[in-house]
């Protein structure tokens, strides 16, 4: 077995990890101000265009550059490494937009391709969590429309997007739209503030008559919950790279910090229970980020649809918990210099919690696995996509 990176997955790497170095500079900025001045934004998109770093998720005939999906992990583990979820500026259209029609491209897709447009993805509501099937916003057609109506929660994005990519029940099927931000009748109910300081913020929104035109119908009626998978399934492959990319920057400095420190008349990292934690971190990160290749190449190579969102459940539960604990570690190997914001570790350690809840729960992921199993037994879980069938 081969895994070595080819030439341009390693040029892909320098370049993704060049960006992140330079973005640095802001993330002391991003964390007293909860985000960046539009100064700062400019600058932090022209960054991203200069290392070809837009839509990466996007195929070649979309306007994308056509990465692979181990491509795609490759540098969502290097931006993984940020604060600030300023790895979120190098900006990837949901996936779902690849269900655009011609027209619907021309008007959102490829402008979200070249950074001049933004979406969100709406699709929590304040009863309804991870069983989207279940939503409350109703799209009700009216002639050659649909009035939306219903309220939405933890839209990230949502403060500088222009359009929302909706999650609605057209009598009784999941359905999206595409919902242009400054239609009438949508409005922010409010931002809350959370655990993280994050470049964007999560608003709620309030869908009140909303008239949305039917050819911004994302799909077809009935086919939303079938796309909120396949973008579940590719957020969750890349929230066990970006996780990984933090618990392996926060690992090395508390390492760096661990060989400099003395106490008691002898270096922090001569003391067997900090290297006990350290080693710890090591077992973490070196198996998930095995996993976590292995399945991305799995994808790039066919793997059922079906086991591979349970595979991608089993990534996004094993490499966010691994991550959470690494963070812990490192900012018990810190003390109380572990503790204070302007330690980058104290942030990461901050921001990493949610990945264990968004793009559901480490429970629901449990639930997707057990369900695998249940249904289909082990085969295609448990094997692996280059060896065949295997018992």
């Amino acid at each position: 077995m081969d895994f070595r990176m080819t030439s341009q997955q390693i040029e892909l790497k320098m370049r993704a990890r060049a960006w992140t170095e330079a973005m640095y500079a802001f993330e002391q900025d991003c964390e007293e101000n909860n985000g960046l001045t539009p100064a700062q934004h400019a600058k932090v998109k022209q960054l991203v265009l200069d290392h070809d770093l837009a839509a990466v998720n996007m195929p070649r005939q979309l306007g994308g550059p056509s990465p692979s999906v181990t491509d795609q992990a490759i540098v969502s583990e290097e931006i993984g490494r940020l604060t600030g979820a300023l790895w979120d500026t190098a900006w990837r259209p949901a996936n779902a937009l690849r269900a655009c029609t011609p027209q619907q491209w021309e008007e959102y897709g490829l402008p979200e391709v070249l950074g001049d447009r933004r979406s969100a993805v709406s699709i929590t509501e304040p009863n309804v969590g991870s069983d989207a099937r279940h939503i409350a916003t109703t799209a009700v057609k009216d002639g050659d429309s649909y009035i939306v109506n219903g309220e939405k929660i933890f839209v990230t994005l949502g403060d500088i997007a222009d359009f929302i990519i909706t999650l609605c029940s057209v009598d009784g099927a999941p359905t999206m739209f595409l919902i242009d931000r400054d239609t009438p009748g949508v409005e922010v109910k409010r931002v809350p503030r959370f655990t993280h300081s994050f470049v964007y913020e999560h608003p709620e929104f309030i869908f009140t008559d909303v008239r949305v035109p039917a050819d911004k119908m994302l799909g077809e009626v009935g086919q939303g919950f079938e796309l909120t998978r396949d973008w579940f399934v590719e957020e969750r492959i890349m929230i066990g790279a970006r996780t990984l990319g933090a618990a392996d920057r926060a690992t090395r400095l508390a390492t760096d910090w661990a060989r400099e420190r003395e106490q008691f008349g002898s270096r922090l990292i001569n003391f067997q229970l900090i290297q006990d934690l350290l080693a710890r971190n090591a077992a973490d990160i070196l198996t998930n980020r095995a996993f976590v290749y292995q399945i991305a190449w799995e994808a790039d190579h066919g793997l059922d649809r079906k086991a591979l969102h349970a595979k991608a459940a089993v990534i996004k539960l094993s490499a966010s918990e691994a991550s959470n604990r690494c963070l812990d570690n490192a900012v018990q190997v810190f003390g109380g210099r572990g503790y204070m914001r302007e330690n980058p570790v104290e942030r990461l350690w901050r921001e990493v919690r949610v990945d264990r809840i968004w793009e559901g729960t480490s429970e629901i992921q449990k639930l997707i696995i057990g369900n695998e199993f249940a249904k289909r037994g082990s085969s295609g879980l448990l094997d692996y996509a280059g060896a065949g069938e295997v018992r």
